[in-house]
């Protein structure tokens, strides 16, 4: 396994709309930040663990209507999004949570990073070298 536990699965370019996404390090927990500014996040965004995998999709609905001068200019975007990120063996549903405030949805993975760090292997000294017990057949 590479050394960033979290990654996205596939490439954001699939998709109509790509909102911009940073993995971030909070302790043991990985905290993946998806901007979503303008979405009604209650009814347009879903947020599941699937096989493996963190994924983050909705769609953006941007409507506006200009009137000028006894003219009316109506613009009209949207979107589908999806963004797919790869969890550590052992993540379940219980350890994702998200929330969402001033365009930003956070998603906090607990113990993502845990006992990902470096372990101290002790070294031991004298003149006799450690070797694996053999049976003998």
């Amino acid at each position: 396994m590479s050394t960033l536990i979290l990654r996205p699965a596939y490439p954001a370019r699939q998709f109509g709309f790509t909102p911009a996404a940073e993995i971030v390090r909070d302790g043991d927990d990985a905290v993946v930040k998806v901007e979503v500014p303008g979405v009604d996040v209650a009814k347009d965004v879903t947020v599941e663990v699937d096989r493996g995998r963190l994924v983050v999709r909705g769609e953006r609905r941007d409507e506006r209507t200009e009137e000028q001068g006894g003219r009316s200019l109506r613009e009209v975007r949207y979107g589908a999004f999806r963004r797919s990120f790869r969890l550590p063996e052992g993540v379940t549903a219980e350890a994702v949570s998200a929330s969402y405030d001033a365009g930003v949805l956070s998603v906090r993975v607990a113990g993502a990073y845990a006992g990902t760090g470096a372990h101290r292997v002790e070294i031991t000294t004298g003149t006799a070298t450690p070797t694996p017990e053999v049976e003998a057949a």
